[in-house]
Protein backbone atom coordinates (compact mmCIF):
# COMPACT_ATOMS: atom_id res chain seq x y z
CA UNK A 1 0.00 0.00 0.00
CA UNK A 2 1.55 3.54 -0.77
CA UNK A 3 1.25 4.97 2.95
CA UNK A 4 1.96 8.59 3.09
CA UNK A 5 4.13 10.64 5.25
CA UNK A 6 3.26 11.48 8.56
CA UNK A 7 3.18 15.00 9.74
CA UNK A 8 3.73 15.24 5.76
CA UNK A 9 4.58 19.07 6.43
CA UNK A 10 7.30 18.32 9.27
CA UNK A 11 8.36 14.58 8.30
CA UNK A 12 12.33 15.08 8.34
CA UNK A 13 12.63 18.41 8.60
CA UNK A 14 14.91 18.31 11.80
CA UNK A 15 18.21 17.60 11.10
CA UNK A 16 20.20 14.69 12.50
CA UNK A 17 24.35 15.53 12.62
CA UNK A 18 25.95 12.65 10.79
CA UNK A 19 28.79 11.33 12.21
CA UNK A 20 28.43 14.06 15.03
CA UNK A 21 29.01 12.60 18.70
CA UNK A 22 26.30 10.51 20.94
CA UNK A 23 25.28 13.62 23.08
CA UNK A 24 25.15 16.25 19.69
CA UNK A 25 22.82 13.57 18.24
CA UNK A 26 20.66 12.92 21.52
CA UNK A 27 19.99 16.65 21.48
CA UNK A 28 18.61 16.37 18.08
CA UNK A 29 16.26 13.73 19.28
CA UNK A 30 15.05 15.33 22.31
CA UNK A 31 11.38 16.97 21.77
CA UNK A 32 9.21 14.65 20.49
CA UNK A 33 9.40 12.76 24.18
CA UNK A 34 8.32 16.18 25.56
CA UNK A 35 5.70 15.63 23.39
CA UNK A 36 3.89 13.25 24.21
CA UNK A 37 5.16 13.54 28.35
CA UNK A 38 2.31 16.45 27.73
CA UNK A 39 -0.08 13.83 27.82
CA UNK A 40 0.49 12.38 30.73
CA UNK A 41 0.07 15.66 32.89
CA UNK A 42 -3.18 17.23 31.23
CA UNK A 43 -5.58 18.50 33.78
CA UNK A 44 -7.49 15.17 33.41
CA UNK A 45 -4.59 14.41 35.37
CA UNK A 46 -5.12 16.55 38.19
CA UNK A 47 -8.12 15.89 38.90
CA UNK A 48 -7.72 11.89 39.77
CA UNK A 49 -4.47 13.11 41.54
CA UNK A 50 -6.45 15.41 43.96
CA UNK A 51 -8.87 12.91 44.34
CA UNK A 52 -6.83 10.17 44.61
CA UNK A 53 -4.46 12.06 47.41
CA UNK A 54 -7.03 13.63 49.38
CA UNK A 55 -9.32 10.58 49.48
CA UNK A 56 -6.43 7.85 50.50
CA UNK A 57 -3.33 10.00 50.98
CA UNK A 58 -0.05 8.26 49.42
CA UNK A 59 -1.77 5.14 48.87
CA UNK A 60 -2.56 5.85 45.12
CA UNK A 61 1.46 6.85 44.39
CA UNK A 62 2.01 3.00 43.36
CA UNK A 63 -0.66 3.51 40.75
CA UNK A 64 0.97 6.57 39.61
CA UNK A 65 4.37 4.81 39.85
CA UNK A 66 2.98 1.61 37.99
CA UNK A 67 0.99 4.19 34.81
CA UNK A 68 4.17 5.56 34.39
CA UNK A 69 6.11 2.35 33.79
CA UNK A 70 3.47 0.73 31.44
CA UNK A 71 3.71 4.53 29.81
CA UNK A 72 7.34 4.15 29.22
CA UNK A 73 7.02 0.71 28.12
CA UNK A 74 4.43 1.58 25.80
CA UNK A 75 5.80 5.01 24.31
CA UNK A 76 9.23 3.25 23.61
CA UNK A 77 7.05 0.93 21.45
CA UNK A 78 5.87 3.37 19.84
CA UNK A 79 8.79 5.14 19.13
CA UNK A 80 10.03 1.83 17.23
CA UNK A 81 7.28 1.57 15.07
CA UNK A 82 7.59 5.21 13.21
CA UNK A 83 11.11 4.55 13.16
CA UNK A 84 11.48 0.64 12.16
CA UNK A 85 8.42 0.76 9.94
CA UNK A 86 8.25 4.30 8.86
CA UNK A 87 4.92 4.08 9.71
CA UNK A 88 2.53 5.68 12.07
CA UNK A 89 0.60 3.52 14.45
CA UNK A 90 -2.45 5.06 12.81
CA UNK A 91 -1.15 4.09 9.35
CA UNK A 92 0.02 0.33 10.20
CA UNK A 93 -3.49 -0.68 11.06
CA UNK A 94 -4.64 0.72 7.66
CA UNK A 95 -2.22 -1.67 5.79
CA UNK A 96 -2.36 -4.70 8.13
CA UNK A 97 -6.42 -4.83 8.92
CA UNK A 98 -9.33 -5.44 7.18
CA UNK A 99 -11.35 -1.41 6.35
CA UNK A 100 -14.15 -2.99 9.04
CA UNK A 101 -11.40 -2.39 11.52
CA UNK A 102 -9.73 0.28 10.54
CA UNK A 103 -13.33 2.43 10.82
CA UNK A 104 -13.78 0.55 13.91
CA UNK A 105 -10.66 1.58 15.77
CA UNK A 106 -10.41 4.87 14.18
CA UNK A 107 -14.03 5.50 15.73
CA UNK A 108 -12.54 4.70 19.04
CA UNK A 109 -9.73 6.63 19.07
CA UNK A 110 -11.77 9.83 18.12
CA UNK A 111 -13.83 9.60 21.00
CA UNK A 112 -10.46 9.22 23.01
CA UNK A 113 -9.09 12.38 21.07
CA UNK A 114 -12.93 14.40 22.34
CA UNK A 115 -12.18 12.67 25.75
CA UNK A 116 -8.96 14.49 25.90
CA UNK A 117 -9.65 17.43 24.82
CA UNK A 118 -12.81 17.84 26.92
CA UNK A 119 -9.96 17.77 30.21
CA UNK A 120 -8.12 20.26 28.16
CA UNK A 121 -11.38 22.59 27.63
CA UNK A 122 -12.00 22.20 31.63
CA UNK A 123 -8.76 22.49 32.48
CA UNK A 124 -8.01 25.52 30.83
CA UNK A 125 -11.76 26.94 31.84
CA UNK A 126 -10.84 26.27 35.20
CA UNK A 127 -7.52 28.19 35.25
CA UNK A 128 -8.83 31.53 33.58
CA UNK A 129 -11.49 31.36 36.36
CA UNK A 130 -8.96 30.96 39.23
CA UNK A 131 -6.83 33.33 37.58
CA UNK A 132 -9.21 36.29 36.24
CA UNK A 133 -12.83 35.33 37.67
CA UNK A 134 -14.12 34.13 34.01
CA UNK A 135 -17.59 32.31 34.36
CA UNK A 136 -16.61 28.85 33.31
CA UNK A 137 -19.07 28.84 30.87
CA UNK A 138 -17.08 31.98 29.12
CA UNK A 139 -13.54 30.29 29.51
CA UNK A 140 -15.29 27.18 28.33
CA UNK A 141 -16.13 29.16 24.85
CA UNK A 142 -13.19 30.96 25.10
CA UNK A 143 -10.84 28.02 24.15
CA UNK A 144 -12.17 27.59 20.94
CA UNK A 145 -9.56 30.40 20.18
CA UNK A 146 -6.70 28.51 21.39
CA UNK A 147 -6.80 27.04 17.12
CA UNK A 148 -4.79 30.46 16.45
CA UNK A 149 -1.94 29.41 18.49
CA UNK A 150 -1.49 26.22 17.52
CA UNK A 151 -1.84 27.74 14.15
CA UNK A 152 1.00 30.69 14.87
CA UNK A 153 3.38 27.94 16.62
CA UNK A 154 3.51 26.06 13.12
CA UNK A 155 4.75 28.30 11.27
CA UNK A 156 7.96 28.96 13.17
CA UNK A 157 8.65 25.24 12.39
CA UNK A 158 8.48 22.01 14.56
CA UNK A 159 11.52 22.88 16.72
CA UNK A 160 9.94 25.98 17.60
CA UNK A 161 6.68 23.93 18.79
CA UNK A 162 8.55 21.30 20.81
CA UNK A 163 10.82 24.62 22.38
CA UNK A 164 7.15 26.15 23.15
CA UNK A 165 6.05 23.06 24.97
CA UNK A 166 9.29 22.33 26.94
CA UNK A 167 8.86 25.63 28.46
CA UNK A 168 5.37 25.37 29.34
CA UNK A 169 6.28 21.93 30.75
CA UNK A 170 9.34 23.25 33.22
CA UNK A 171 6.32 26.20 34.33
CA UNK A 172 4.56 23.41 35.83
CA UNK A 173 7.57 21.84 37.17
CA UNK A 174 8.68 25.08 38.43
CA UNK A 175 5.36 25.69 40.14
CA UNK A 176 5.02 22.17 41.68
CA UNK A 177 8.50 22.08 42.95
CA UNK A 178 7.58 25.34 44.95
CA UNK A 179 3.77 23.88 46.31
CA UNK A 180 5.70 21.01 47.57
CA UNK A 181 8.70 22.93 49.79
CA UNK A 182 5.70 24.68 51.11
CA UNK A 183 3.40 21.88 52.09
CA UNK A 184 6.02 19.90 53.82
CA UNK A 185 5.21 16.20 52.86
CA UNK A 186 5.59 12.86 54.77
CA UNK A 187 8.24 11.71 52.27
CA UNK A 188 8.47 8.54 54.28
CA UNK A 189 4.81 8.12 53.92
CA UNK A 190 5.14 8.93 50.67
CA UNK A 191 7.71 6.30 49.26
CA UNK A 192 5.53 3.24 51.47
CA UNK A 193 2.54 4.89 49.03
CA UNK A 194 5.21 3.83 45.97
CA UNK A 195 4.25 -0.19 46.73
CA UNK A 196 0.87 -1.07 46.08
CA UNK A 197 -1.44 -2.94 48.06
CA UNK A 198 -4.63 -5.53 47.39
CA UNK A 199 -6.52 -2.55 49.28
CA UNK A 200 -6.28 -0.48 45.83
CA UNK A 201 -8.31 -3.37 43.68
CA UNK A 202 -10.64 -4.34 46.60
CA UNK A 203 -12.11 -1.26 47.60
CA UNK A 204 -14.13 -0.16 44.98
CA UNK A 205 -13.60 3.67 45.33
CA UNK A 206 -9.93 3.73 45.36
CA UNK A 207 -10.60 0.95 42.17
CA UNK A 208 -12.44 3.73 40.35
CA UNK A 209 -9.45 6.61 40.94
CA UNK A 210 -6.78 4.27 40.10
CA UNK A 211 -8.30 3.72 36.90
CA UNK A 212 -8.92 7.37 36.17
CA UNK A 213 -5.03 7.80 37.08
CA UNK A 214 -4.36 5.00 34.74
CA UNK A 215 -6.21 6.92 31.94
CA UNK A 216 -4.85 9.73 32.92
CA UNK A 217 -1.15 8.79 32.30
CA UNK A 218 -1.55 6.34 29.25
CA UNK A 219 -3.27 8.54 26.97
CA UNK A 220 -3.87 6.01 23.90
CA UNK A 221 -3.73 8.84 21.31
CA UNK A 222 -0.24 9.56 22.62
CA UNK A 223 0.59 5.84 20.64
CA UNK A 224 -0.52 7.70 17.84
CA UNK A 225 1.18 10.57 18.29
CA UNK A 226 4.34 9.41 19.26
CA UNK A 227 4.86 6.90 16.20
CA UNK A 228 4.56 9.91 13.96
CA UNK A 229 6.68 12.74 15.89
CA UNK A 230 9.64 10.69 16.02
CA UNK A 231 9.86 10.59 12.27
CA UNK A 232 9.98 14.69 12.00
CA UNK A 233 13.97 13.51 12.53
CA UNK A 234 16.15 13.37 9.58
CA UNK A 235 17.89 9.99 10.38
CA UNK A 236 19.20 7.75 7.95
CA UNK A 237 18.00 4.74 6.45
CA UNK A 238 19.83 2.23 6.50
CA UNK A 239 19.70 -0.28 8.98
CA UNK A 240 22.05 1.21 11.37
CA UNK A 241 20.81 4.60 11.56
CA UNK A 242 17.61 3.50 12.28
CA UNK A 243 18.59 1.39 15.14
CA UNK A 244 20.70 4.31 16.73
CA UNK A 245 17.77 6.43 16.06
CA UNK A 246 15.38 3.95 17.89
CA UNK A 247 17.72 4.05 21.06
CA UNK A 248 18.00 7.47 21.13
CA UNK A 249 14.15 8.26 20.67
CA UNK A 250 13.54 5.98 23.48
CA UNK A 251 16.09 7.30 26.10
CA UNK A 252 14.28 11.08 24.91
CA UNK A 253 10.83 9.77 25.65
CA UNK A 254 12.06 7.79 29.00
CA UNK A 255 13.36 10.88 30.64
CA UNK A 256 10.43 12.88 29.41
CA UNK A 257 8.30 10.70 30.81
CA UNK A 258 10.27 10.60 34.24
CA UNK A 259 9.41 14.21 34.45
CA UNK A 260 5.61 13.28 33.96
CA UNK A 261 5.76 11.37 36.40
CA UNK A 262 7.14 13.57 39.06
CA UNK A 263 4.37 16.30 37.99
CA UNK A 264 2.02 13.32 38.62
CA UNK A 265 3.18 12.18 41.76
CA UNK A 266 3.56 15.95 43.21
CA UNK A 267 -0.10 16.40 42.78
CA UNK A 268 -1.14 13.77 44.63
CA UNK A 269 1.51 14.46 47.08
CA UNK A 270 0.08 17.56 46.91
CA UNK A 271 -3.42 16.90 47.96
CA UNK A 272 -2.21 14.01 50.56
CA UNK A 273 0.41 16.10 52.56
CA UNK A 274 -2.11 19.47 52.81
CA UNK A 275 -5.69 17.99 52.68
CA UNK A 276 -6.25 14.25 53.72
CA UNK A 277 -3.66 15.07 56.52
CA UNK A 278 -5.92 17.39 57.83
CA UNK A 279 -9.06 15.38 57.77
CA UNK A 280 -9.77 17.06 54.30
CA UNK A 281 -10.79 13.53 52.42
CA UNK A 282 -13.48 14.80 50.27
CA UNK A 283 -11.22 17.54 48.03
CA UNK A 284 -11.85 16.01 44.31
CA UNK A 285 -13.13 19.65 42.90
CA UNK A 286 -9.73 21.48 41.55
CA UNK A 287 -11.33 25.21 42.68
CA UNK A 288 -12.00 23.65 45.99
CA UNK A 289 -8.24 22.82 46.21
CA UNK A 290 -7.42 26.26 44.58
CA UNK A 291 -9.35 27.80 47.36
CA UNK A 292 -8.19 25.86 50.20
CA UNK A 293 -4.34 25.40 49.20
CA UNK A 294 -3.09 29.11 50.86
CA UNK A 295 -5.32 28.96 54.15
CA UNK A 296 -4.29 26.04 54.58
CA UNK A 297 -0.50 25.69 53.55
CA UNK A 298 -0.31 29.38 55.30
CA UNK A 299 1.54 31.14 51.92
CA UNK A 300 -0.81 33.36 49.43
CA UNK A 301 0.93 32.88 46.94
CA UNK A 302 0.32 28.92 46.91
CA UNK A 303 -3.24 29.26 45.31
CA UNK A 304 -2.12 31.76 42.71
CA UNK A 305 1.09 29.18 41.52
CA UNK A 306 -1.21 26.42 41.50
CA UNK A 307 -3.79 27.98 38.99
CA UNK A 308 -0.69 29.56 36.80
CA UNK A 309 0.50 25.44 36.56
CA UNK A 310 -3.10 24.63 35.56
CA UNK A 311 -3.26 27.15 32.73
CA UNK A 312 0.23 25.93 31.23
CA UNK A 313 -1.01 22.04 31.58
CA UNK A 314 -4.23 23.47 29.54
CA UNK A 315 -2.62 25.03 26.87
CA UNK A 316 0.25 22.38 26.18
CA UNK A 317 -1.80 19.50 25.62
CA UNK A 318 -4.13 21.83 23.52
CA UNK A 319 -0.90 21.85 20.78
CA UNK A 320 -0.52 17.89 21.15
CA UNK A 321 -4.07 17.38 21.15
CA UNK A 322 -4.06 18.95 17.77
CA UNK A 323 -1.30 16.93 16.30
CA UNK A 324 -2.87 13.44 17.72
CA UNK A 325 -6.14 14.20 16.09
CA UNK A 326 -4.03 15.31 12.61
CA UNK A 327 -2.03 11.92 12.60
CA UNK A 328 -5.11 9.61 13.46
CA UNK A 329 -7.40 11.18 10.43
CA UNK A 330 -4.80 11.30 8.33
CA UNK A 331 -3.42 7.74 9.30
CA UNK A 332 -6.92 6.14 9.44
CA UNK A 333 -8.18 7.49 6.33
CA UNK A 334 -5.75 8.98 5.01
CA UNK A 335 -7.88 11.75 4.57
CA UNK A 336 -6.32 15.58 5.08
CA UNK A 337 -8.08 18.61 6.39
CA UNK A 338 -6.59 22.01 7.06
CA UNK A 339 -5.15 22.02 10.72
CA UNK A 340 -7.49 24.86 11.91
CA UNK A 341 -10.77 22.79 10.62
CA UNK A 342 -9.58 19.47 11.92
CA UNK A 343 -8.92 20.99 15.06
CA UNK A 344 -12.36 23.25 15.55
CA UNK A 345 -14.44 20.29 14.72
CA UNK A 346 -12.32 18.44 17.68
CA UNK A 347 -12.83 21.15 20.11
CA UNK A 348 -16.60 22.00 19.10
CA UNK A 349 -17.08 18.19 20.21
CA UNK A 350 -15.60 18.57 23.27
CA UNK A 351 -17.53 22.30 23.86
CA UNK A 352 -20.31 20.84 23.39
CA UNK A 353 -20.75 18.45 26.74
CA UNK A 354 -18.74 21.06 28.55
CA UNK A 355 -21.27 23.67 28.12
CA UNK A 356 -23.97 21.70 28.80
CA UNK A 357 -22.78 20.16 32.14
CA UNK A 358 -21.51 23.08 33.66
CA UNK A 359 -25.17 24.81 32.22
CA UNK A 360 -27.20 22.01 34.18
CA UNK A 361 -25.16 21.20 37.05
CA UNK A 362 -22.93 24.63 37.67
CA UNK A 363 -18.90 25.26 37.84
CA UNK A 364 -19.85 21.69 40.41
CA UNK A 365 -19.95 19.35 37.17
CA UNK A 366 -16.66 20.25 36.19
CA UNK A 367 -14.64 18.06 37.89
CA UNK A 368 -16.99 14.78 37.80
CA UNK A 369 -16.58 14.85 34.18
CA UNK A 370 -13.00 15.35 34.32
CA UNK A 371 -13.09 12.42 36.05
CA UNK A 372 -15.41 10.63 33.82
CA UNK A 373 -13.36 11.52 30.68
CA UNK A 374 -10.34 9.78 32.36
CA UNK A 375 -12.01 6.50 32.54
CA UNK A 376 -13.18 6.73 28.81
CA UNK A 377 -9.72 7.25 28.32
CA UNK A 378 -8.55 4.04 30.00
CA UNK A 379 -11.45 1.77 28.54
CA UNK A 380 -10.24 3.49 24.69
CA UNK A 381 -6.76 1.81 25.99
CA UNK A 382 -6.72 -1.76 24.71
CA UNK A 383 -7.96 -0.90 21.36
CA UNK A 384 -4.36 1.15 21.18
CA UNK A 385 -1.87 -0.77 22.59
CA UNK A 386 -2.70 -4.46 21.36
CA UNK A 387 -2.15 -3.65 17.49
CA UNK A 388 0.90 -1.80 19.15
CA UNK A 389 2.72 -4.52 21.14
CA UNK A 390 1.44 -6.89 18.01
CA UNK A 391 2.95 -4.69 15.29
CA UNK A 392 6.16 -3.92 16.87
CA UNK A 393 7.01 -7.08 17.81
CA UNK A 394 5.72 -8.49 14.42
CA UNK A 395 8.96 -8.97 11.64
CA UNK A 396 6.71 -8.55 8.73
CA UNK A 397 5.84 -4.79 9.75
CA UNK A 398 8.93 -4.20 11.40
CA UNK A 399 11.72 -5.82 9.67
CA UNK A 400 15.14 -5.83 11.36
CA UNK A 401 13.88 -3.88 13.76
CA UNK A 402 11.16 -6.07 15.57
CA UNK A 403 10.84 -5.19 19.51
CA UNK A 404 13.54 -8.05 21.32
CA UNK A 405 10.91 -10.56 22.62
CA UNK A 406 11.38 -9.95 26.67
CA UNK A 407 10.30 -6.10 25.82
CA UNK A 408 6.83 -7.70 23.96
CA UNK A 409 6.57 -10.41 26.47
CA UNK A 410 6.49 -7.42 29.34
CA UNK A 411 4.05 -5.50 26.67
CA UNK A 412 2.03 -8.07 26.55
CA UNK A 413 1.75 -8.06 30.34
CA UNK A 414 1.02 -4.62 30.50
CA UNK A 415 -1.64 -5.09 28.06
CA UNK A 416 -3.21 -8.04 29.64
CA UNK A 417 -3.14 -6.17 32.76
CA UNK A 418 -4.78 -2.70 30.98
CA UNK A 419 -7.57 -5.37 29.89
CA UNK A 420 -8.25 -6.84 33.05
CA UNK A 421 -8.36 -3.22 35.33
CA UNK A 422 -11.10 -2.15 32.39
CA UNK A 423 -13.27 -5.18 32.97
CA UNK A 424 -13.34 -5.05 37.05
CA UNK A 425 -14.38 -1.59 36.50
CA UNK A 426 -17.04 -2.12 34.15
CA UNK A 427 -18.57 -4.59 36.10
CA UNK A 428 -18.35 -2.82 38.94
CA UNK A 429 -20.28 -0.27 37.33
CA UNK A 430 -22.75 -2.56 35.71
CA UNK A 431 -23.28 -4.27 38.81
CA UNK A 432 -22.47 -1.90 41.85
Amino acid sequence: MDTMRSLPESHGSVAVPRGGGFWRKLLAFIGPGWLVAVGYMDPGNWATDIAGGSAFGYALLSVVLLSNLMAIVLQALAARLGIGAGMDLAQACRAHYPRRITLFLWILCEIAIVACDLAEVLGTAIALKLLFGLPLVAGVCLTALDVFLILALQRFGFRRLEAFIAALLIVIAGCFALELAWAGPDWRAAARGLVPTAEIVRNPAMLYIAIGILGATVMPHNLYLHSAVVQTRAFGRDDHDRREAIRLATIDSTVSLGLAFFINAAILVLAAATFHVAGRTGVAEIEEAHRLLAPMLGVGAASTVFAIALLASGQNSTVTGTLAGQVVMEGFLDLRLPMWLRRLVTRGLALVPAVVVVVAMGDRGATPLLLLSQVILSMQLPFAVIPLVAFSGSAKVMGAHAAPRWLIAVAWIVAALIVVLNAVLLWGIAFG
